[in-house]
């Protein structure tokens, strides 16, 4: 069998952007590298590549410059609310701690040095329903999604002056097992992805993991679902990348290092089927319309609190799940869809992507209709009609059931709308409270309609959207002190660094196994994975930030 062998200061395990990122900021130090990535070439970059590109800052020139007074203390006390930390979460309650009091300093200034923009509306997402969350927008868009993030620091990576000594890149090499020697971890083991006959040896004085968490690996999800939820769901998408597997979460406990709370899951409640899907059970997370009503798999509104986005993701995951059948309906119509209707990711978003300003700004002040119509046309769980009648019907026979109730339907709409016929000291409903609360920042007031009907002849036809919880990303992980060195299983003794092994990113739970509790403000993901990087770098340089 054939053996391939590299040897570097440094083995980097996975190509997402903690991995770039770690390696990006070792070559500064002057070390050489060697960056192992499972997937093929046109794969490099990770979830990152695909995502929105969202990132939580804290009293940055943005707020400050929308009359914002954010603080440490103030945005720390927000992540408490919803983290919902045990007493036994001491090392995740420091990561948070350590986060919120560096992740502007030693990542916005970071990346603005680096050539990445932000938009300069700040975005105002987990808000908080039943419990506070951000108390003021800190959701920075990078200029650019995502895709423009990632491939902006694939770039300066790939053009280091160091790279070309100090760097190597392994695609299509999958790591299977942590090398050790007398306690120190020396390296790693795998095989070549494409053809596992071909073995490879890859040794430094540091491993850093960096490969992802487990939200591509359905199966994983459901072995770890978390518990008081019940079951999970009969059908989750994947709103991840299948190279996120986990696989190296079970080769880390080989090793004895510590993974804690992979029950910890952020999971999206609006996910419907990719039109154009690239594996099984491909998946999109919809950002669904603040007008749109949020229905159970019967067609009753939720309630007593009406489900709407942008308050608290997790709680509308844990209203789904808490039914018999565990999907969602949501109904609106064409006008709503026009203005309001946004797809998560830089696939969905290709105005910010492509920095097309002209373009972003028509589509916030016209709607994508384009978008749209292409997702009513190729994904089959969109239904359209002109009377409810006909969408329910249409309702049922794409689920194969005969779940949906008129009769609640009706409820559901018609109680809404005659709100809406009052004035609006009047509408005694939570929804439109919230709507008009969303109304009032700017970031909101021209992607929301202003009190639209859901049944208006003027805005036909009606529209029905199926939704499935989606697995994106996993809150747990390896366990790791504030210097990203992973740490050992607890015994009476305690816990101890492994030698020579780091963890980084979701892989480490964004740092130190959990750093989000249970619940997120969100923009912490990308974030997490540039901060535990860069501390992580540092640590082996034997330096500090």
């Amino acid at each position: 069998m054939e053996e391939l062998n590299y040897e570097a200061d440094v083995v980097v395990v996975g190509g997402g952007i903690a991995g770039i990122v770690s390696a990006l900021e070792l070559l500064e130090y002057g070390k050489k590298v060697v960056l192992l990535e499972k997937a093929p070439k046109e794969n490099f970059g990770g979830l990152a590549i695909e995502s929105f590109g969202g990132m939580f800052f804290v009293n940055t020139k943005e707020q400050r410059y929308q009359g914002m007074k954010d603080s440490v203390d103030i945005a720390l006390r927000d992540w408490h609310s919803v983290a919902d930390f045990g007493e036994e979460d001491v090392i995740p309650k420091k990561w948070a701690e350590q986060y919120v009091n560096m992740c502007t300093p030693y990542v916005y200034n970071y990346l603005k040095a680096k050539n990445i923009g932000f938009f300069p509306i700040v975005h105002w997402v987990e808000r908080g329903l039943y419990k506070p969350g951000n108390s003021y927008p800190r959701f920075h868009m990078v200029w650019g999604t995502g895709h423009g993030l990632t491939t902006e620091l694939i770039k300066q990576l790939l053009n280091h002056p160091k790279s070309a000594t100090h760097l190597q890149i392994k695609f299509d090499h999958c790591v299977k097992d942590i090398l050790t020697n007398n306690g120190q971890v020396i390296g790693v083991r795998g095989a070549l992805e494409k053809d596992p006959s071909k073995e490879f040896i890859a040794k430094g004085e540091a491993t850093v993991i960096a490969s992802g968490g487990m939200g591509g690996n359905i199966d994983k999800v459901r072995e770890n679902w978390y518990k008081p939820w019940g079951d999970p769901p009969e059908k989750i998408l994947n709103g991840s990348i299948i190279y996120s597997d986990g696989a190296m979460h079970d080769a880390v406990r080989k090793v004895d290092g510590n993974v804690t709370h992979l029950d910890w899951g952020w999971h999206y409640p609006a996910g419907v089927h990719h039109p154009r899907p690239r594996h099984k059970d491909h998946g999109l997370s919809l950002v669904p319309c603040k007008s749109a009503l949020w229905l159970d798999y019967t067609g009753k509104r939720f309630g007593p609190q009406p489900l709407v986005t942008a308050y608290d993701t997790r709680i509308i995951v844990e209203k789904i799940c808490g039914q018999e059948k565990k999907y969602s309906w949501q109904i609106l119509n064409q006008k709503i869809a026009y203005k309001e209707f946004a797809i998560s990711g830089a696939e969905s978003n290709a105005a910010i992507r492509d920095k097309n300003l002209f373009q972003f700004i028509k589509n916030t002040l016209l709607g994508n209709k384009e978008l749209v119509d292409d997702m009513i046309k190729n994904c089959p769980d969109f239904v359209t009609a002109n009377t409810l009648e006909e969408l329910v019907e249409k309702m049922n026979a794409l689920q194969g059931t005969q779940d949906v109730k008129l009769e609640h339907v009706k409820e559901s709409v018609l109680r809404y709308d005659e709100m809406l016929d009052r004035p609006k000291r009047f509408q005694n409903d939570a929804q439109l409270e919230l709507i008009h609360h969303a109304r009032k920042y700017i970031g909101d007031r021209s992607r929301t309609c202003n009190g639209q009907k859901i049944f208006d002849g003027k805005a036909l036809p009606l529209i029905a959207i199926r939704e499935f919880i989606l697995s994106r990303k996993t809150l747990g992980g390896v366990q790791t002190d504030l210097k990203s060195r992973v740490l050992s299983v607890p015994t009476a003794n305690g816990q101890e660094p492994i030698p020579g092994l780091y963890s980084v990113g979701e892989a480490a739970g964004f740092g130190g196994g959990g750093l989000h509790g249970k619940g997120a403000l969100e923009g912490t993901f990308l974030g997490g994975c540039v901060l535990t990087a860069r501390i992580a770098a540092a640590e082996i340089a034997g330096t500090k930030l």
